[in-house]
């Protein structure tokens, strides 16, 4: 379905939900855990490696919302060459919304500078990035509710991957 316009689009489609998580890009994947988790006493919940992104993950619950941690497995990746000129730190913030293909639709008639422009397989549902260049420095990801439509599409299933 192509839009014209952004008031074409059901009013949801921009609408965003709660912050899914924030992430921290980290050297080293284990010797963070053992802050986090060991120290600060977040529990964890998922450590996966993504072969795709060339990252391992790790999320970690806290309040509504979860941690990150992001390490790169390689050193050709955008997440390790983010750890190269900026050292560990913030990385991005995650906002879930309903529909993801159709925000990216109208954040992308709106002039968002989107660097996935459909949704994809990430840990926890289908995402996409925003540019920070249109976010004032932000590196903004979207995750898509569970069982919005690409869920299914992506071969998720319907329901929460948790």
């Amino acid at each position: 379905m192509t839009h014209g316009r952004a008031s074409d689009l059901p009013e949801q489609a921009h609408r965003l939900g709660a912050v899914h998580h924030v992430a921290v890009v980290v050297e080293d994947l284990d010797r963070a855990l053992r802050f986090y988790r060991d120290v600060l006493g977040l529990e964890l919940e998922l450590v996966e490696e993504i072969p795709t992104d060339r990252v391992r993950i790790a999320f970690l619950p806290v309040g509504s919302t979860k941690v990150e941690l992001v390490s790169p497995t390689d050193d050709t990746t955008g997440v390790a060459r983010f750890l190269a000129a900026k050292g560990e730190g913030f990385h991005h913030v995650c906002f879930e919304v309903p529909d993801l293909a159709a925000a990216l639709t109208r954040l992308g008639i709106e002039g968002v500078e989107l660097i996935d422009s459909a949704p994809r397989r990430g840990a926890e549902g289908p995402v996409a990035f925003l540019h920070p260049r249109s976010c004032h420095g932000v590196l903004v990801e979207l995750i898509e509710e569970p069982g919005g439509p690409a869920w299914r599409s992506l071969g998720f299933g319907t329901t929460d991957p948790e």
